[in-house]
């Protein structure tokens, strides 16, 4: 069997089947991040995961797609993690920008876009997926990202700047105060998943002006820095990954419409579009 896993840092989703595709199980497991998990933290999870338990002596291949995979040392701490369970399987590691352009692109022309817990960007000419200078993370990056989205509510919420209705609300929801929020950014693991946290207070409030406003200027900032980036941007079409993107879709392809962006797909999660690029793949 096939073992096929799309992670990002929040969440974790695998499909396990066979070369027809006639027989599938999906579950999900929390995100694999190596930038956040040591390879033990990462076999824990794994061992924990009864469906894997089951099926561990079946896979013969692994095909795993993650976030703070770009780099060799990272996508060597999944493998090796991933081994010490599946020691019969055949394990390919790449990063989550892939998962993003075979779920996506398949095989034409095209720019994919990730737009969840934290945002990136990559060109893919029809054969080869090139990796560019984006995906700066939480601190240097991640425009129109959950965390971005997060950290200008929550700043605006502990500066008294939000309008009184969403401090009212938020206050409500969150009951958070400045130590807290100090204590949970600066010195708890893991902020950005706190900061993305917050993200889902706008669609509690998706048709307030604030908030749509908010939702603008967030796309604004990644297209501006991220799909302009590319010269001949007006002649792709840019697709969409990630929970910010569908969630807040239509303000998406209007802030795409105002850029000259011509949209595509806009899908939640890759991997029913990714399991079917690799089956199809491995067929050949």
């Amino acid at each position: 069997m096939l073992l096929i896993v799309d992670s990002g840092s929040s969440k974790a989703d695998w499909v396990l089947t066979n070369l027809s595709g006639d027989k599938q199980i999906e579950f999900r497991t929390s995100g694999i991040n190596p930038f956040f998990l040591s390879e033990k933290e990462i076999i824990k999870i794994l061992y924990q995961t009864s469906v894997l338990e089951t099926y561990v002596k079946e896979v013969k291949e692994i095909h795993f797609f993650g976030a703070g995979c770009s780099s060799p040392d990272k996508r060597e701490v999944i493998s090796d993690a991933l081994s010490q369970v599946f020691k019969n399987a055949f394990i390919n590691v790449e990063n989550d920008l892939a998962a993003a352009v075979y779920a996506t692109c398949g095989s034409t022309e095209g720019l994919s876009c990730i737009l969840g817990t934290g945002s990136n960007i990559t060109y893919f000419d029809g054969t080869e997926i090139h990796t560019g200078k984006h995906g700066l993370g939480y601190i240097l990056g991640d425009e129109g990202s959950g965390t971005y989205f997060g950290k200008k509510l929550l700043t605006a919420y502990l500066y008294g700047t939000l309008p009184l209705n969403l401090q009212k609300a938020f206050k409500q929801k969150y009951k958070s105060d400045k130590a807290s929020v100090m204590k949970q950014v600066y010195e708890n693991p893991s902020p950005n998943f706190y900061l993305a946290s917050f993200a889902k207070f706008m669609s509690d409030f998706i048709e307030d002006p604030y908030i749509i406003n908010l939702l603008k200027v967030g796309f604004n900032d990644f297209i501006q820095t991220n799909v302009k980036a590319y010269p001949h941007y007006k002649n792709l079409t840019s697709h969409f990954i990630g929970s910010i993107a569908f969630y807040f879709q239509e303000v998406l392809k209007e802030s795409c419409l105002e850029n000259e962006v011509i949209c595509g797909k806009v899908l939640r999660h890759p991997i029913e579009e990714l399991v079917s690029f690799i089956l199809k793949r491995e067929n050949r």
